[in-house]
């Protein structure tokens, strides 16, 4: 049986890429710990209670945030309700095809969501209305354009989205569209980090071609004080090599804070 095209081609930009970070050198000239160009811009879309497209090189994602009074869980009677969901559009790449959500869509909206989570950004105590009725805040993600490293695209859209957010107005229990008590204040704004190896070495903000030929991928999502999250996707690393990274996603994370604060 013979190797199909795609394995053929895998296996040759794998050798080429080797070849070329041996020489230090990446195929976009950039440093192995540098991030491509960030643009964040929020309040995109008036309707929704936040929201923000981040751009990190040429990867664009949207998310937007909107409350809704819910029933809350049944465990968790008094608590809020937080929920995300990703979109992969198929504008965004030849690869997306339209149709329910696919592994890589819950994927992505599941990497995101646990770094939120985990950096306890919301009290969702404060999300209690009355008896049987909570607030329900939910992400949806929009990839508008796939160049490689989605999640932290995708993450950081999510967290400026948070920055952006009003709390609406409740009324008789139901909410009053249109008007708000006040901004959001997330906790913490988490920043996620994605690292690849290639060969024997790592990369900081993968592209769509050094995610392709990666032996290892890994996600380490920070505050401005604690890992909040971690994410590996396959391969291995070595306790040295996880030390460093996370060294490295605390610095990334801080830069990438500046400036959505700013």
């Amino acid at each position: 049986m013979t190797d199909s095209k795609d394995t053929i081609m895998a296996h040759v930009r794998r050798e080429v890429m080797n070849k070329t970070l041996a020489n230090g050198i990446r195929f976009d000239e950039r440093g192995f710990e540098e991030v491509r160009p960030i643009d964040v811009q929020t309040n995109v879309i008036t309707t929704a209670e936040g929201s923000a497209v981040a751009r990190i090189g040429k990867s664009a994602v949207l998310v937007a945030v909107k409350f809704d009074v819910v029933k809350p869980f049944p465990d968790r009677p008094k608590e809020g309700v937080m929920m995300m969901n990703a979109e992969l559009l198929p504008t965004a790449s030849p690869t997306f095809e339209t149709g329910p959500p696919n592994e890589n869509s819950i994927e992505l909206a599941r990497v995101v969501d646990r770094g939120l989570r985990s950096a306890e950004i919301v009290d969702v105590n404060t999300f209690f209305i009355e008896e049987d009725k909570v607030l329900g805040m939910f992400l949806d993600i929009y990839v508008l354009n796939h160049a490689g490293n989605l999640t932290d695209t995708a993450a950081l859209a999510a967290s400026a989205a948070l920055l952006d957010t009003k709390m609406p107005k409740i009324e008789d229990g139901k909410i009053v569209r249109g008007e708000s008590t006040g901004p959001l204040n997330p906790k913490a704004l988490p920043i996620a980090t994605t690292f690849v190896k290639v060969g024997e070495n790592w990369l900081v903000d993968p592209s769509r071609d050094e995610e392709r030929v990666a032996e290892t991928s890994i996600t380490i999502t920070t505050t401005k004080d604690h890992v909040c999250s971690v994410q590996k996707r396959n391969g291995s690393l070595t306790k040295d090599e996880f030390l460093s990274n996370i060294d490295i996603a605390f610095k990334t994370g801080n830069d990438i804070r500046k400036i959505i604060t700013r």
